[in-house]
C-alpha cells in the first residue's frame, strides 16, 4: 500500500521562533551553522568552548562558539472552496487541493512544523479553519474535510474577500502560506492580502483543470453551464473561437504572474493532478 505523497520544502530566508524544526533560524541555540564567537561569561555553556579562538583573542577571556538554531515553521493552506472548484472533468479542482493539504501535512509532519487550514469562498468560513497542529495525520484530516465539502456542500461565488479575511487570521505572523484557488474571481485585492502576509513565505497555487484551459476536440457545438451562476449556454467552437479560449487563458496566466511578480512571488501552476516531485522542484529553485 503506498503511503501519503510528500514534497520537499524549504524557505527562502531565515525564521524566528524557538521550536526546533528544519528551517535555517536567525536566533542562537543548540545548531550546527556557525555565527560567531562569543564570551562564555555571555553564553555561559563550556561545551562550546573554543581554545583556539580563546588563544588567539587579543583579550584575556574564553570564547564560545555560537551557533543558529534551525527551527518549526507552521504551514498554512488557505483554499478556495467556491463553486468554481467543483469543476472538473474527472476529478474537481477542489479534490485535488485536498490531495495536496494531505501532502502538505505528512510533509510537514516529516519536517516537524505544525499544519493548519482556512477556507473560503466570498466568505471565511469558520467551518473549515484549523489551527496550526502537529501530528501524523492531520494532513488526512485536514483533507478530509475538503472531500467533505466537495460532496455534500452547497458552493457559493468566490471572492478576494474571503481570501483577505483568512489572510488577517494570519497578520504578522512568519509562517508558510499557501494560497490554493483558480483564481477565477478580481485579482485587484491580492496586494492587500501579500501586505497582510508580508512576514510569511506566501506560495500562490493556481488549480486549473485541463478541460477549462485547453478547447475540447470534440464538434462544434459545446453545451455549458457556468458553476456559480448555473447559467447554461451553448458555444458554437469554430477555429477562431478555439484561439480566443486559448489566448484568454494565457492572457489569465501572464496576468497572475504580473500581480504576484510585483511582490517576487513566483506562483505555482497545478494542471493535470498534484505532482509532489514538481512543487519540490519550486521550493529547490526558489532556494538556490
Amino acid at each position: 500500500m503506498n503511503g501519503p505523497a510528500e514534497f520537499d520544502y524549504r524557505l527562502p530566508m531565515r525564521a524566528a521562533g524557538v521550536r526546533p524544526g528544519s528551517h535555517r533560524g536567525a536566533s542562537f541555540g543548540f545548531g550546527q551553522e556557525f555565527a560567531m564567537h562569543g564570551r562564555l561569561f555571555d553564553y555561559p555553556d563550556p561545551r562550546r568552548l573554543d581554545l583556539r579562538a580563546s588563544v588567539r583573542a587579543a583579550r584575556d577571556e574564553w570564547l564560545v562558539r555560537v551557533h543558529l538554531q534551525r527551527v518549526a515553521v507552521p504551514a498554512y493552506a488557505l483554499v478556495d472552496v467556491s463553486a468554481s472548484m467543483l469543476f472538473g472533468a474527472h476529478r474537481t479542482k477542489l479534490q485535488v487541493a485536498a490531495d495536496f493539504v494531505e501532502a502538505l501535512g505528512y510533509s510537514a509532519f516529516r519536517a516537524g512544523d505544525p499544519v493548519g487550514l482556512s477556507g473560503f469562498d466570498a466568505r471565511d468560513l469558520d467551518e473549515l479553519f484549523m489551527p496550526a497542529r502537529y501530528g501524523r495525520g492531520i494532513g488526512a484530516a485536514l483533507a478530509g474535510m475538503l472531500r467533505d465539502r466537495s460532496n455534500g456542500a452547497v458552493a457559493e461565488r468566490g471572492g478576494i474577500e474571503g481570501l483577505q479575511r483568512s489572510a488577517a487570521k494570519l497578520a504578522g505572523r512568519q509562517a508558510l502560506v499557501f494560497i490554493v484557488s483558480d483564481f477565477h474571481w478580481p485579482l485587484a485585492g491580492v496586494s492587500a492580502v501579500l501586505d497582510l502576509l508580508a512576514h510569511a513565505c506566501v506560495v500562490p497555487m493556481v488549480v486549473w483543470d485541463a478541460a477549462e484551459i485547453e478547447p475540447p476536440d470534440g464538434g462544434p457545438l459545446l453545451a455549458v453551464r457556468d458553476t456559480e451562476s448555473r447559467e447554461r449556454r451553448t458555444l458554437w467552437l469554430d477555429r477562431r473561437a478555439r484561439e480566443r479560449w486559448r489566448d484568454a487563458v494565457a492572457r489569465r496566466r501572464d496576468e497572475i504572474g504580473r500581480v504576484f511578480g510585483k511582490r517576487g512571488v513566483r506562483p505555482f501552476y497545478v494542471e493535470r493532478g498534484f505532482d509532489p516531485q514538481a512543487l519540490s522542484r519550486y521550493f529547490l529553485e526558489a532556494v538556490v
